[in-house]
């Protein structure tokens, strides 16, 4: 088997399950390990907790290890340099927002996932978390309509500024708000090229090259390599906001098909938070 990364075949319903499957592993991750925050607790600590949780259940590679932001940090204040997403000894304060962050590999099978909360309240968190709900609605109308995926970065661009908040995923490598999932494999052994796993990092590279000669890329951002229509395969897809040293996002897989696109799961944590909220308003 070449080093490639085999692309979800949206046509089979098994094949859908297995990255459901893998997905709803992540956001159980988020939610357990979520539930053992406390005061005190850093960064790393929190990491070291999800990467635990999960090889415990399987898992056997990553796209990226878990990534965790405390604070200041959800909305990437002062980050310049790649090295500062990393985890760090900033330790949780009530109060304060985090965000979980893993992209585990099983049995070939990959998510990527993003997971917002706060430690007590914080009025301000709320108010991005109930506004970021209508990312998930835009996002999937406009490829649906299959406009560009240059197109549906602007329009997400300029409902962040109609909002009065500020676009946090430019700040990711490749500014990008989206990124194509696949199934991983190849002779290539697994590890860690600290954080990317190695195997994503060379087939990654690989398709890079291969979409580029055919007019498209595997990075979804606002450049000219995302001036084409949605491909299909599966997505993962991070619209990410702050405003004032708070930051939220939330990152899921989705399904785009030749002609459709769904979200491969609406039994999510942050789906139904908003639909509580609501709900109750």
């Amino acid at each position: 088997m070449s080093n490639k990364v085999a692309l979800a075949r949206t046509d089979n319903a098994a094949e859908l399950e297995r990255f459901r499957e893998i997905q709803r592993l992540c956001y159980a991750c988020a939610d357990e390990v979520a539930a053992t925050l406390e005061p005190g607790v850093t960064e790393r600590e929190a990491c070291r907790r999800m990467r635990r949780w999960l090889r415990d259940r399987g898992v056997d590679d990553w796209l990226h290890t878990p990534f965790a932001w405390f604070g200041d940090r959800t909305a990437f204040q002062g980050f310049k340099v790649p090295t500062q997403f990393l985890p760090s000894g900033k330790r949780l304060e009530e109060g304060m927002p985090y965000i979980l962050d893993m992209a585990p590999v099983k049995k070939g099978y990959s998510a990527d996932i993003g997971y917002g909360g706060v430690l007590g309240e914080n009025r301000v968190w709320r108010r991005l978390d109930t506004d970021l709900a209508e990312y998930r609605t835009l996002i999937l109308d406009l490829v649906r309509e299959r406009r560009t995926f240059a197109d549906i970065y602007a329009e997400v661009d300029a409902l962040i500024e109609r909002q009065g908040y500020q676009n946090r995923h430019k700040k990711y490598p490749g500014r990008v708000i989206g990124h194509q999932v696949g199934v991983i494999g190849g002779p290539l052994p697994k590890g860690v090229g600290f954080p990317f796993g190695v195997r994503f990092l060379q087939t990654l590279g690989r398709e890079l090259v291969k979409e580029r000669l055919e007019g498209r890329s595997p990075l979804w951002n606002g450049a000219r390599q995302s001036q084409h229509p949605p491909t299909p395969g599966l997505w993962a897809v991070e619209p990410h906001i702050g405003f004032r040293g708070v930051g939220v996002k939330f990152e899921e897989l989705l399904v785009v098909t030749a002609d459709d696109a769904y979200w491969l799961d609406d039994d999510l944590p942050h789906v139904h938070r908003w639909a509580a909220r609501k709900a109750d308003a």
